[in-house]
This record gives structure tokens, C-alpha cells and sequence, in this order.
């Protein structure tokens, strides 16, 4: 372990994959809970629009995610809930218009093919991780946390019961749009860890295995930052040791853990095997 730290980039990649943790833990709580899984699959996906318009325009792609994203996640809100258009069907249009956007515009760019670098973007590369991805990062946890902190109460009202939020005076609507906006900046904060693909998962199976010990909140909340902060971890040690894609073994320790920690439960529950 020691051995491993005496790099900079993984000294980077534990750090990243710890502040990315943090985004992870607390936005995906409130995915799971309000089941908006598909939703925030759909913003993930979108986002890879941004990625394209970086390329086009010669800037950083991530930094056009940002705001690709947060406009993704608006449009998606705004659609699937103002218009006649059935919410999954709003989605995976939006979904695959984003995608088919960026894909266009990379292939437009001049001199770029499909090269290495955006097959980072699409299933992730934690070891290319840079001192600015790092501190993009923080600022981001900085303002996932400041937001959470400020509208808690309302978050967990809007994701509980909805209908009841609305009825004692909360602008659930609003509220709704803004947790969306939270979703999309957790995006841009997972894409180096674990890729556009993959980020649903991250940002649904840390948190599902938080909500099987607990129903308050701030527990998964805390509980899932910690699974998150240590799946990391564990997955990038791994991927390290037998020169696995990073962020692939990442989710699929992911996935092992919650089905493990599924079946022991159903089995202590039951006292006989499910």
C-alpha cells in the first residue's frame, strides 16, 4: 500500500475516489429513495453531450459537462412533468439525443477519431485523474454539501411523500429540479472515476446497500458515503493488482457486496437460506 502511494497519480486516484465518495453518498441516497434511478441514468448518459462539445470546441470536457448536465437534468424534469409525454419515454429520448449529440460532434471535430481518451469518458479511467480534476471535484462536494445542508428537511419531505410535501406549502416542483441539479454535478464528479456508463450504478448500489441496514436519512446518508469511500478503494487496489479496467471492478465489487450483504440479511431474517 505504501508502495502503490509513491506515485502521483494514485495518490490522485485514492483522493478523487474519496471525494467522489462523498458526492456518491449523499445525492444517491435520495436517488434510491425517491426511485428516480432511471432519471438520473438518463442525465448520466445526456451528459456525454458535453463531453462532445468540449471536443468541438477545443476546451476541456469536462468542464462543458457541467453545465450540459444541469441542463439535461432541467429538461428531463421540465418534460417529464410538463408535458403529455410519459416520463420513461421523455427520458430515453432526451437520453439518446444527448448521446447521439456528443457522438456527432466528436466525429466532427477535425482530426479527432475514437481515440483512447474518450473511451475514459465513456467507462471511466481513475488513473488519469489531474490536480484540477481534484479540486473540480472538491468544489463540487463544497456545493452538494452546502445545498443538502440548507434544503435537508425538504429533500427528504419531497422524496419520502411528495404529495405531502406539496400539500403542507413545499414547492416540491422546485425542489424536484434542484435535487436533478444535484444529481447532475454528482455526474461530472463520477465520470473520472467510473465513466459515463457505469455512473448509475455507482450512484445507485453504495446507497441501496445503506438502505438495507437503515430507513432514516442521515444514517444512509453516512453509511453510504463510507460503502462508497471503501468499494473505491478496495476496487481501485484491486483493479491495480490485476490490471483490471478501474472503474468496471470499482462496480463490480459494488454489485458483489450488495448481493452478499442482500442474501445474509434475507438469511439471519429467515434462518434458512432464500
Amino acid at each position: 500500500m505504501i508502495g502503490i502511494l509513491q506515485y502521483e497519480f494514485m495518490r490522485n486516484a485514492f483522493i478523487v475516489a474519496l471525494l467522489a465518495s462523498v458526492a456518491c453518498g449523499i445525492v444517491g441516497v435520495y436517488v434510491v429513495v425517491k426511485r428516480i434511478v432511471f432519471i438520473s441514468g438518463g442525465i448520466a448518459h445526456a451528459a456525454f453531450g458535453g463531453i462532445g462539445l468540449g471536443y468541438f470546441l477545443g476546451l476541456d470536457p469536462v468542464m462543458c459537462v457541467i453545465p450540459f448536465s444541469i441542463v439535461s437534468a432541467l429538461g428531463m424534469g421540465v418534460v417529464s412533468r410538463k408535458t403529455r409525454i410519459p416520463e420513461d419515454t421523455a427520458i430515453g429520448i432526451l437520453w439518446a439525443t444527448g448521446m447521439a449529440f456528443g457522438i456527432i460532434l466528436v466525429a466532427l471535430t477535425p482530426g479527432y477519431f475514437y481515440g483512447p481518451d474518450l473511451f475514459e469518458y465513456l467507462f471511466g479511467n481513475i488513473l488519469t485523474v489531474t490536480y484540477s480534476d481534484l479540486i473540480l471535484t472538491l468544489i463540487l462536494d463544497v456545493v452538494i454539501i452546502v445545498v443538502v445542508a440548507l434544503y435537508n428537511h425538504e429533500f427528504e419531505a419531497i422524496s419520502f411523500d411528495e404529495e405531502y410535501a406539496t400539500a403542507i406549502g413545499l414547492p416540491a416542483e422546485r425542489l424536484y429540479l434542484l435535487l436533478l441539479c444535484l444529481v447532475a454535478l454528482t455526474v461530472v464528479a463520477l465520470i473520472r472515476v467510473v465513466g459515463v456508463i457505469l455512473v448509475i450504478a455507482l450512484l445507485t448500489l453504495p446507497p441501496a446497500i445503506s438502505r438495507l441496514f437503515s430507513t432514516r436519512m442521515r444514517d444512509m446518508i453516512t453509511r453510504s458515503i463510507a460503502i462508497s469511500a471503501t468499494v473505491s478503494i478496495a476496487g481501485l487496489l484491486l483493479a491495480y493488482a490485476t490490471n483490471l479496467p478501474s472503474g468496471a471492478t470499482i462496480v463490480m465489487l459494488s454489485a458483489g457486496v450488495f448481493m452478499l450483504t442482500y442474501i445474509s440479511i434475507r438469511i439471519h431474517a429467515r434462518g434458512t437460506p432464500v
